[in-house]
């Protein structure tokens, strides 16, 4: 939720949430100035080891990427009419020792599909 609204407070419109292909899992889909956005959301608590985003692994792109292309097959309309650019980000989100959101990163072009 707070990820979805901290997009949408920078200009981004939500498109779907949670959006599911088979066993995978794309956390928020959002559009914003001629790119969609595939958005996976990452959270570390205060004290946890390294950035929420070097969670986000090989392995894990993969799946995120079949599932893109899945969704793109199914919508075609907001790459092919609206000329829509797919693109993957990331946000991550940290947060305090009571697990409240303190601050916010949020990284475009996190991975590509190369």
């Amino acid at each position: 939720d707070v990820a979805a609204k901290f997009l949408e407070r920078n200009g981004y419109t939500v498109i779907e949430r949670n959006y599911r292909s088979g066993h995978q899992e794309i956390d928020i889909i959002a559009r914003k100035e001629g790119f969609l956005c595939f958005v996976e959301v990452k959270t570390r608590s205060e004290g946890s080891m390294g950035r929420p985003v070097e969670s986000v692994t090989r392995s894990k792109q993969q799946k995120i990427i079949k599932t893109t292309e899945y969704y793109i097959v199914r919508h075609p309309s907001l790459v092919e009419r609206e000329g829509l650019q797919p693109r993957f980000d990331c946000i991550e989100v940290f947060a305090n020792s009571e697990g409240r959101p303190v601050a916010y990163e949020y990284i475009k072009n996190a991975f590509t599909a190369n």
